[in-house]
């Protein structure tokens, strides 16, 4: 017994050692208990959020994915822009460099764009959602007017002299971000279907009708599967997203297959799903996307040494430039393209997830379903899984409306991943680590005087 400040005694305290490095690491994860006789032991904690992927599951991997993703696909749309229409435009009697500064171009005006957007405060895309939906609705009613340009078939191009612009490309960021902010601000009322369906129903339609107007069938797909990502996203009823999906479908199948007039949407959608007989017709350009495919192999024929792209394979650097990477890169590029979208998913979901505003996450998952859905249309249409739609790959495919509105959106990602929790603090200090290092490399390049 011990004595006390107050003369009581004390029970003897026995010291422990301190731990050593595998003691720590041994104990590391699981909670101390009490070594008492009537001490409960006490529940492990809860480990943490994937602990198994370390920093690689940090609050600034969203933002890191997003930005290296989109780095990566514009480069390679640039060199696979040059490499497939090099030849054609030597054929025409052009420069071969042609497309490809057409294409440099749009990417330097689409990356201010980029920057810009990854800047602009959440709340300010809150604000500009209903001006930017009407500004959309109103540029796409130009198809109505002289203005408007046929395309192969399809009539939604305004032609301004200088340049061509694509309005239904503003009206995908536009309906995304409107969806957001009309959907996100009534959460607790979704249970009820009326409140669903009104506006955010009639303005969808609007938008996508608009654009069938123009006899443009791929774009209004892809304005489906943006609006089926947001009310998926936003919690609406799942009775109500089937009786959407089939309505849907019934519409398009009915009015815009079978019953459309002067045009072959059906027999491409026959010659995808039974055997070719017309190979210099319906299917020569997938069978000639397939070509390029299995000639490509493992690694590619070569960079710039495709056959294909000598004018058999039309639309070569634009709709079925992925045909091309995989005879020049082969299984290795076509699977690095598909990755890196997969990637773009992965960051997105995880904004979703992680998010607290249901205006970012509504708005994410309408981009995401944009972007990435139609990534998947335009692969699945070279390889053959689904007929030939006419939708560009994004970042890769040449465009110019397409590829700008596609950064600016990936710029509101960019955007909604620096407001993650814990992601602007983390970015701040990795930006001061930065500035001291370049301090510190100033300082350390700077010639010392001599002392005598």
């Amino acid at each position: 017994m011990t004595q006390t400040a107050n003369g009581r005694g004390a029970p003897p305290t026995t010291r422990t050692a301190p731990r050593t490095g595998a003691g720590r690491r041994a104990t590391r994860g699981r909670a101390t208990t009490p070594t008492g006789r009537g001490a409960r032991p006490r529940a492990a904690a809860a480990p943490t959020e994937r602990p198994w992927l370390g920093q690689w599951n940090s609050t600034v991997t969203s933002y890191y994915l997003l930005v290296g993703a989109t780095s990566l696909l514009t480069i390679i749309g640039l060199v696979m822009v040059f490499s497939s229409s090099a030849v054609t435009e030597i054929a025409a009697g052009k420069s071969p460099f042609g497309a490809f500064a057409k294409q440099a171009q749009f990417v330097l005006i689409g990356l201010p764009v980029l920057l810009v957007a990854t800047r602009v405060p959440v709340a300010w895309y809150k604000r500009l959602a209903w001006p930017a939906l009407v500004a959309s609705v109103a540029l796409q009613l130009l198809i109505f007017t002289p203005l408007a340009k046929n395309v192969n078939g399809n009539t939604n191009w305004i032609d301004l002299g200088a340049f061509d612009v694509q309005p239904s490309e503003v009206a995908k960021l536009a309906l995304a971000l409107w969806l957001g902010a009309v959907l996100g601000r009534k959460q607790r009322l979704l249970g009820q279907w009326r409140h669903v369906l009104v506006p955010a129903v009639p303005v969808a339609v609007l938008v996508i009708g608009l654009v069938l107007a123009g006899h443009d069938l791929g774009t209004a797909l892809v304005l489906m599967a943006l609006v089926a990502g947001a009310f998926f996203v936003s919690g609406a009823d799942g009775r109500l997203l089937a009786l959407g999906a089939g309505s849907a479908a019934f519409v398009v199948g009915y009015v815009f297959i079978l019953n459309q007039s002067g045009g072959d949407r059906l027999g491409r959608i026959m010659a995808t799903y039974r055997e070719c007989t017309d190979t210099l017709g319906e299917c020569y350009q997938s069978l000639h996307g397939q070509w390029a495919l299995g000639t490509g192999g493992l690694t590619g024929v070569g960079l710039g040494a495709s056959r294909e792209k000598w004018s058999y394979l039309p639309e070569a650097h634009n709709d079925f430039i992925f045909a091309v990477i995989g005879e020049e890169l082969g299984l290795l590029g076509t699977l690095l393209v598909l990755g890196l979208f997969v990637i773009v998913g992965v960051a997105t979901s995880r904004i979703v997830r992680r998010h607290p505003d249901p205006f970012v996450k509504i708005t994410t998952a309408a981009i995401a379903c944009w972007i990435v859905g139609q990534a998947f249309i335009n692969i699945g249409v070279v390889i053959g899984l689904l007929p030939v739609i006419g939708v560009p790959l994004p970042l890769v495919s040449a465009g110019g409306s397409a590829l700008i509105m596609t950064m600016a959106a990936l710029g509101v990602l960019i955007s909604f991943a620096r407001t993650e929790p814990g992601a602007a603090e983390a970015l701040a200090a990795r930006g001061s680590v930065v500035r001291r290092s370049l301090a510190v490399v100033g300082r350390a390049a700077r010639p010392r005087r001599r002392t005598t």
